[in-house]
């Protein structure tokens, strides 16, 4: 097994990957980061159940991306910052997706949290992904 470089990445290729097979479950390695943006997604209506199974050896991040006889609700899931080329901005200058049909992930000093919880709050950070 070899390890990833940039983990977030992996994940939502993963999430990619299991929608263009019509997969509706995911299992991948635990990391908080990983667990943070997950539940984001579950919040923002993208995914439908984050689980966390302890296992002796680690933790084991299970994503339910959609029911058994329901289409998935990302049509588009990309990473925007990367480990070669991190993209920050100002709280003005957040991004919106798709006239406010998606969402973006920002790191804040507060945090992970969506785009439009960050303007609220006043914060910028690392763009982390979008999704619609």
């Amino acid at each position: 097994m070899s390890t990833s470089t940039d983990p977030v990445a992996d994940m939502l290729t993963r999430i990619r990957n299991a929608i263009a097979v019509r997969k509706n479950t995911i299992s991948l390695p635990h990391s908080k980061l990983k667990e943070s943006v997950a539940r984001l997604l579950k919040d923002s209506n993208f995914l439908t159940e984050i689980k966390v199974n302890d296992a002796t050896v680690g933790k084991t991040l299970v994503i339910t991306i959609n029911d058994e006889h329901e289409n998935a609700r990302i049509t588009e899931i990309s990473r925007m910052s990367t480990p070669g080329r991190r993209f920050y901005v100002a709280a003005k200058d957040i991004p919106t997706v798709k006239h406010g049909r998606g969402i973006v992930i920002v790191s804040t000093s507060k945090g992970l949290m969506t785009g439009d919880q960050a303007k609220k709050q006043q914060v910028g950070g690392e763009l982390i992904c979008k999704v619609y």
